[in-house]
């Protein structure tokens, strides 16, 4: 047995045994693939096992994470600090060898790719930084920046449609160091692929603009390692490489069989499997002395890889020693001391009317000049999302360099490629569209809170404010499916001033993705000279106004409703009822406080409160309590103009009045 089989075969045993151990996971997978994933790994893969984050490694997703045990063994085997009894734990509580790989939990796992074409999308997403972050500091001689972006791909992601949106965006936008090796291997849960998956995916990518090779044989070495060096060689296309591979290769009586993909083979079948394969070892988790070496030799691979790169990087900094700190500064992440110079007083004057949406592209560019790294676009809306970077050009074939990204129509792949590029590092990227297709998105948003990424999400058109459009493009809903995210921050900003403050917070919160929620109807700017100053949107909510210390009623509001609680508790005051308003833009961020500052703002003792947001009740029994009102909507929208639906449906400071008198018997 040649050296290259003895370390197949070890991958494939490696992750039989762990499946099995556990007696649960997908064994088929990572024996199919082991021969091609070793080929990468061992003669085309750029990485240092001993140090997982080196900027300019490769990077590689598995994107069907079930077959997460094909990794690990990876992992272990080329040296990585995953112990062997991590494998032997895998699947079980507070390991590092979970069900689907988790980023941050695993070293060398590039993303979390729990649902199939997550992977596929987020490759998309690293790709598209190294390629900003080449065009942007490169300099000849000077390769910085330059690594492939590759990726095990499986039926089941090329049927997920978020596949066919990123992988249209990728061959529109030339990535051409994408090179993904495709798991071709006819099998899914139900049965044979053919009862649901007939089409002709050469052709398919072909039209996407990729360069499609094979199909090859998946377990023939020199067929394919020649397969990658041709991908390698293609510079303006992405690369799809179909890959002819066995599931449960190696296993007797469940090879190619749809058995294999997800349950364990079974303790005979594990035995035979040995045998079929020629291992000499019985016992379980045998690592034998001559592969484990060969394996290694990737850590002296990779320190000396390194080692040369960061010898080019000492002289790029002594050349260029402006392009260097610019960019240490967006791989870091430091921001510029004055970014939010101005934020404060970019608003002055309350006596305008302006919609959230158009004060946010007034602080997009206000703060775009000053962040290098930020970066962002739309699905197609940025007229209507006011996102575009007013000074900066398109990224694309002619401009890898643009800050301005048009995603098109293409909402759910936009969110897995912006957790891409911030996965990637080196970019701080906002997407947007209106909040309605927030629905769209939601797989991608869960994810981005997962991996705790601060990606940026701009919604827009938030509410039956959208008016005339209907009650297709109304949200109601939506809002209170963004909230029951763990992990997200959601702001919705009553004005201009709430706004700045909600971009300030999005900014510098690098470690949790932010959904930033704005209205497309114009809003009053508050007085600050009377009420509180916006900077207390960092709290989650505040007291904006009151007249008196000790209210006999709160109101609570967010967004677009806030003015209209405003209004309440001036006519409440003026019939000697005391009222305070409470700005609530963020759950999240209030929660996050001390009990004793959610007191001073929402005390215990007043039961009176009410609860005014444009969208579903649902939540709000949490501020209002039992014996409170919370107005909403609670049913879908109408087509009509904004202001004749906010009537309609009692979003208003008469009705508000109405029922603070109901609950205080007056």
């Amino acid at each position: 047995m040649s050296i290259d089989e003895l370390c197949i075969n070890t991958i494939r045993i490696l992750s039989m045994d762990a499946v099995q151990k556990a007696n649960s996971g997908h064994p088929g997978a990572p024996m199919g693939m082991a021969a091609t994933a070793y080929i990468l790994w061992d003669r085309f893969l750029k990485h240092n096992p001993q140090n997982p984050q080196w900027i300019n490694r490769d990077r590689f997703i598995l994107s069907p994470g079930h077959a997460s045990t094909l990794l690990y063994s990876l992992l272990h085997l080329t040296g990585y600090d995953l112990p062997l009894d991590e494998l032997k734990k895998f699947r079980q509580w507070e390991s590092k060898t979970p069900g689907h790989p988790e980023y941050g939990i695993t070293p060398g796992v590039e993303a979390t790719t729990g649902p199939l074409g997550q992977g596929f999308s987020n490759g998309i997403g690293m790709a598209i930084a190294e390629k900003w972050l080449a065009e942007q500091y490169n300099r000849p001689g000077y390769n910085i920046i330059d690594h492939y972006t590759y990726a095990i791909v499986s039926d089941g992601d090329l049927m997920e449609g978020i596949t066919s949106e990123a992988a249209s965006f990728a061959g529109t936008m030339q990535l051409g160091k994408i090179i993904y090796l495709y798991d071709d291997n006819d099998i899914s849960i139900e049965g044979s692929t053919d009862i649901t998956f007939k089409e002709d995916v050469a052709l398919r990518f072909k039209a996407y603009g990729w360069q499609v090779i094979g199909p090859v044989d998946g377990n023939t070495i020199n067929a394919i390692a020649e397969a990658i060096k041709e991908a390698q060689n293609e510079t303006r296309y992405p690369s799809l490489i179909i890959c002819k591979t066995v599931i449960g290769c190696g296993s007797p009586n469940k090879e190619g069989k749809c058995s294999a993909h997800g349950e364990p083979l079974g303790t005979d079948e594990v035995s035979l499997s040995r045998t079929k394969l020629n291992w000499q070892y019985a016992e379980s988790f045998k690592i034998p002395d001559d592969a484990l070496a060969h394996f290694r030799k990737a850590i002296d691979r990779g320190k000396t890889g390194q080692d040369k790169w960061q010898e080019v990087l000492d002289s790029y900094q002594i050349n260029y020693p402006d392009e260097y700190k610019k960019l240490m500064e967006d791989l870091t992440g430091v921001l510029p001391q004055d970014w939010d110079e101005g934020l404060d007083t970019l608003f002055p004057d309350s006596n305008i009317t302006l919609a959230t949406r158009e004060a946010s592209g007034q602080v997009i560019n206000l703060i775009a000049p000053r962040i290098h790294s930020l970066v962002g676009g739309s699905a197609d809306l940025a007229p209507s999302t006011k996102t575009t970077i007013k000074a900066a050009k398109s990224f694309g074939v002619d401009c890898y360099s643009g800050r301005n990204f048009h995603f098109g129509v293409r909402e759910h792949a936009m969110g897995a490629i912006a957790n891409g590029m911030t996965l990637h590092g080196g970019l701080i990227p906002f997407v947007s569209t209106f909040l309605v297709f927030y629905d769209y998105m939601r797989a991608s948003v869960r994810l981005s809170a997962f991996m705790k990424q601060g990606v940026i999400y701009v919604y827009t058109h938030d509410s039956i404010g959208v008016g005339e459009d209907g009650p297709t493009h109304q949200p109601v809903e939506q809002l209170a499916g963004l909230r029951t995210v763990p992990g997200l921050v959601t702001i919705r900003p009553a004005d201009a001033t709430e706004t700045a403050e909600a971009w300030r917070i999005a900014i510098n919160n690098r470690n949790n993705p932010t959904a930033l929620i704005f209205t497309r109807q114009k809003l009053p700017v508050i007085d600050r000279t009377t009420a509180a100053p916006a900077e207390n949107v960092k709290y989650g909510g505040y007291i904006l106004w009151q007249s008196s210390d000790i209210p006999d009623i709160i109101l609570i509001a967010t967004g677009s409703e806030v003015h209209i609680a405003m209004e309440a508790g001036r006519l409440l005051k003026g019939m000697g009822i005391a009222a305070r308003v409470v700005s609530l833009p963020s759950w999240a961020l209030f929660e996050a406080q001390p009990e004793e500052y959610r007191e001073t703002v929402l005390p215990k003792n007043i039961k009176a409160r009410i609860s005014i947001e444009a969208g579903v009740t649902f939540g709000w029994e949490r501020y209002v309590g039992s014996e409170g009102v919370a107005i909403g909507i609670d049913r879908f929208g109408a087509s009509a103009p904004s202001n004749v639906l906010y009537q309609q449906f009692g979003l208003t400071s008469e009705r508000i009045v109405s029922d603070a008198l109901k609950l205080l018997n007056r």
